[in-house]
């Protein structure tokens, strides 16, 4: 088995539709065996979640003029994926993203501007229930984050590579 399926503390993997063939195919089927969440970013997510039997797929949609049409015409092509919508750090197009209802929304995160992704959060936090992630893009304090999940890159958190020992 793949040895981060086998950290306890990870419960879903992202991985890129960009990756080789092979390493999708097994890396889902393994997951899927270990029962994790397995879900593909990246262009052609659509057609490798179903390709490869994923579990969903995340789209990054902070650069759509409408997201609202993208989710939608998203979830009519895959109906039964677990959908992650990245969204821009405004409170307008984060409610237009929940509105569409999908699993979660992201939030990336930066040193430069955390305080105001801190509020957005805690915003964010008080008016839905929709579940929300934040996904670091440079080494943030992550205790300092309050979210729903956190979205690591081992390469920039090797930590959390030795606490599945």
């Amino acid at each position: 088995m793949c040895r981060v399926l086998e950290n306890k503390t990870a419960e879903c993997f992202i991985i890129s539709a960009d990756l080789s063939s092979a390493f999708k195919e097994q890396f889902v089927a393994q997951a899927k065996k270990a029962q994790k969440i397995c879900l593909i970013i990246g262009d052609n997510a659509e057609s490798e979640y179903a390709k490869y039997a994923a579990d969903g797929i995340v789209v990054d949609l902070s650069k759509e003029e409408h997201p609202a049409k993208a989710i939608k015409n998203i979830k009519k092509a895959c109906p039964k994926a677990l959908l992650g919508v990245v969204s821009r750090n405004r409170r307008h197009e984060a409610m237009i993203i929940s509105e569409c209802e999908p699993e979660f929304i992201i939030f990336k995160i930066w040193n430069d501007g955390f305080e105001k992704t801190a509020d957005l959060l805690e915003w964010y936090n008080d008016f839905f229930l929709i579940q929300y992630a934040v996904w670091p893009m440079e080494d943030v304090e992550i205790s300092k984050i309050k979210a729903d999940f956190i979205i690591v890159d081992e390469a920039q958190y090797p930590s959390l590579s030795q606490r599945s020992k």
